[in-house]
């Protein structure tokens, strides 16, 4: 019983901290965050004897938004602005949403004054539309003047922006789609990507097309688009050159180290004598037998194989239009090959597990120095791959 008591008590306080933050909310003129916050606790439970306050707070909110919205909007209308047409068109559709979402709360029941809430329902469908033919015009003018007197990329930019939202708006609206795709074209940075090989050595084929391969790298720049291989006809914005300044390739080396072994091993058993040499006996007179140990050795032989490839390159990029270099960024990678195997000369029981492991391994063949260079380009395309993202052209 005590428990319940406490649970209700907590109940209440927590209900009351509610409803003071939703009455202070709408003293203080914030009341779209009052109406969510009593349609919340409505929707869970309208009949709850706690949640009363709400109803009379909602239809309080409800009555002071709706006025204070509507004379805005006649405000904004009365302006003549057609700026303004977007504004009043969301306020319409803000102003029919919250209408949709306490009619299926309906009735709402205030018990103390016995009477149902009273909301004043508007039916804002006309308004809505004729606004929003009003914003499609308004958005379609504006926007073709800016595609067509747009003079840099970001003008072609806010232009396909126009547009995008025109169609979300107005699907379908006059030649939107087409316009909306000149304006994405023109709004396009083309940038063509290059290697260059300032080194001696190979770069390997399937690495330089790796590394080309814009597709894998999983960026996603919608203004921007890279060409690995550049097109006679296209005006570029921006060339990404990747220079290969060095590219070292250790010499195969095969390092021995000789480590010498030793260990006791049991080696059989034999019968615990005295000090004068007789047989000692268990309780039950048998023979104690102890282990025969013995030392054994081993010469353990390790081998160990080493190459290893470094590459040094340099990512920079040029404003083709200005000629200048914009950014530049070092790289450097490194592969080490590295394998080793054993073998013995003695008794390998004098080993220990972790080197007896070792002499099941042979020697292997080295990688070629076409592979090496490979191998360290791997680290290199995810450092490429970084800077690109973080690149902005525009």
């Amino acid at each position: 019983m005590k428990k319940l008591v406490l649970y209700s008590v907590v109940l209440l306080l927590f209900s009351c901290g509610g409803v003071k933050k939703t009455q202070e909310a709408v003293n203080s003129g914030n009341y779209m965050a009052a109406m969510n916050k009593a349609i919340k606790n409505l929707a869970e439970n309208k009949t709850r004897k706690g949640n009363q306050a709400y109803i009379v707070l909602l239809e309080d909110a409800f009555a002071k938004n709706a006025q204070r919205e509507q004379e805005q909007i006649t405000f904004l209308e009365q302006d003549g602005n057609p700026s303004n047409l977007e504004t009043i068109y969301n306020k319409y559709v803000q102003l029919k949403n919250i209408q949709n979402r306490i009619r299926p709360l309906m009735p709402l029941r205030i018990n103390d004054e016995g009477r149902d809430a009273n909301f004043r329902f508007m039916n804002y469908d006309n308004a809505i539309l004729e606004t929003k033919d009003d914003l499609s015009d308004y958005l379609y003018v504006n926007a073709s003047d800016l595609l067509k007197s747009a003079k840099y990329k970001q003008d072609y930019r806010n232009a396909y922006n126009d547009f995008q939202y025109l169609q979300e708006l107005s699907p379908g609206f006059k030649d939107t789609v087409e316009k909306m795709d000149e304006a994405y074209q023109k709004g396009l940075d083309y940038v063509k990507v290059q290697i260059e090989n300032e080194t001696e050595q190979v770069i390997p084929e399937r690495l330089e097309e790796e590394l080309l391969d814009f597709n894998t790298f999983g960026i996603d720049n919608f203004w921007t688009k890279f060409h690995s291989s550049p097109m006679a006809n296209m005006k570029y914005d921006y060339a990404l050159n990747l220079g290969f300044r060095e590219i070292n390739i250790s010499p195969e080396r095969v390092n021995e180290t000789q480590i010498i072994k030793e260990k006791q091993i049991k080696d059989g058993y034999e019968y615990l004598l005295d000090e004068n040499g007789n047989a000692v006996k268990d309780s039950l007179g048998n023979r104690i037998k102890v282990d025969r140990l013995r030392t054994v050795q081993c010469n353990f032989y390790q081998f160990t194989q080493f190459k290893s490839a470094q590459i040094g390159a340099k990512v920079s990029i040029t404003d083709l239009d200005s000629g200048q270099e914009v950014n530049s960024y070092p790289l450097s990678s490194e592969f080490v090959f590295e394998h080793i195997y054993a073998n013995y000369k003695g008794d390998r029981r004098a080993l220990d597990n972790d080197l007896v492991a070792l002499l099941d391994l042979a020697a292997v063949p080295f990688p070629t120095n076409e592979q090496m260079v490979y191998d360290a380009g791997e680290d290199l395309k995810a450092r490429l791959k970084n800077i690109v993202r973080q690149q902005q052209f525009q």
